[in-house]
């Protein structure tokens, strides 16, 4: 399989680089970045012992229309542009970039009827189990249990609440039969009074280089259940999208996420 990295020499697009150079089945057909990175050289499969230097390209089109899958790790103000030219070329998209607002992922969506889109905000496969639990516990648990969400990332990251924070208050949102965007309360500060039912609290920690925390509590009288995922690398992310480029790659035209990717649904 053909791939091509779109946002190649950030952390993870170098983490999934190294992962597809161990590969037996994957080919590192395209990458690009920022157009001032052009020319740039990247080593990839150093920790395998079969490195292989990936020279980052200047023209997106040009490299995305190598490949069978385009895997795109950047920003949303990006990441559109570059699903765009994968359509263009026919080659299905793996999105985990996250930050994406109501009318890009509407894009995402639109573009979906020509290509195979993977669009994810975590990868990992403990993540997405938590997706499918979480759902599962708060329509079990049901409205008498206070959901709380609170999120631990690394002090250089961008979006807040996490991507993986905001499915999961939708995953419970679904479930309760409430609206994520005016049932969810991100943080709390004064005389705010009793805590309402039937609302979500989200809560966005940063420091240091947390690679990422997930925990939500389902709170009542007398007792908490916890979930709680933590990541100790972004390896897990970046096998990740590896495992969806596959599934991407061979997919019909269409929307997907890690629950299809998984067989999770």
């Amino acid at each position: 399989m053909r791939i091509c990295m779109a946002g190649a020499c950030g952390r993870m697009g170098r983490r999934i680089l190294e992962f597809a150079a161990e590969a037996g089945d994957i080919e590192i057909a395209g990458a690009f970045d920022l157009p001032q990175n052009a020319g740039a050289e990247i080593t990839a499969g150093l920790e395998c012992g079969r490195p292989q230097k990936v020279v980052v390209g200047g023209d997106a089109a040009a490299e995305i229309a190598r490949a069978q899958a385009m895997i795109d790790f950047t920003l949303a103000s990006a990441c559109l542009g570059n699903v765009r030219l994968a359509a263009a070329a026919g080659v299905a998209a793996v999105v985990g970039t996250t930050g994406l607002d109501a009318a890009q992922q509407a894009e995402l969506r639109a573009v979906s009827a020509d290509i195979p889109v993977v669009y994810a905000p975590n990868m990992s496969v403990g993540v997405n189990l938590l997706f499918k639990v979480v759902g599962e516990v708060a329509r079990i648990l049901g409205p008498s249990y206070d959901v709380e969400i609170v999120e631990v990332h690394h002090n250089q990251k961008k979006d807040s609440p996490s991507g993986t924070a905001v499915r999961l208050a939708e995953r419970v949102a679904e479930a309760l039969g409430l609206d994520y965007a005016k049932d969810t309360v991100h943080g709390r500060e004064g005389m705010v009074g009793a805590r309402p039912s039937g609302q979500i609290g989200m809560h966005a920690v940063r420091g240091g280089d947390v690679v990422g925390e997930h925990t939500v509590s389902f709170i009542s009288r007398g007792e908490r259940v916890e979930l709680t995922h933590k990541a100790h690398s972004r390896d897990n992310f970046a096998r990740g999208a590896l495992v969806a480029a596959r599934f991407a790659a061979e997919a019909a035209p269409g929307l997907y996420d890690m629950q299809d990717v998984l067989g999770l649904k």
